[in-house]
């Protein structure tokens, strides 16, 4: 696959909530990686995810992250077919760049590039 899935992400309101939720149903080791975000370890059978605490009026999401070589490309191809960026390419310091564009379903879907 060109551009796999390699990152979850889960968000609501209380972060702290959703991680004892997460622990409890699936036993997932979550450890806090900054403010309002904790990381969830996969085992050998699963891609990394993260819980996130939103902010604002920031609403509830699941999302996925894919792989992709050029953020800037990726988003406006997707802006070709019908999409629309949602989240400008953006740094993560230390592990990479990320963006967000909304599908033609509404569907928010992250990319990721090291």
């Amino acid at each position: 696959m060109t551009h796999p899935v390699v990152h979850f992400e889960i968000a609501g309101p209380d972060g702290e909530r959703l991680i004892a939720f997460y622990r409890d149903l699936f036993g997932w080791d979550i450890q806090g990686a900054g403010p309002d975000y904790w990381l969830v370890t996969a085992g050998k059978e699963g891609i990394g995810g993260g819980v996130m605490q939103t902010r604002d009026e920031m609403p509830s999401y699941v999302t996925v992250y894919v792989a992709t070589d050029d953020l800037e490309a990726s988003l406006r191809r997707a802006g070709e077919l019908g999409g629309e960026t949602v989240v400008p390419p953006m740094e993560i310091p230390g592990v990479g760049y990320f963006g967000m564009f909304r599908d033609p379903s509404g569907n928010i879907i992250g990319l990721f590039r090291e």
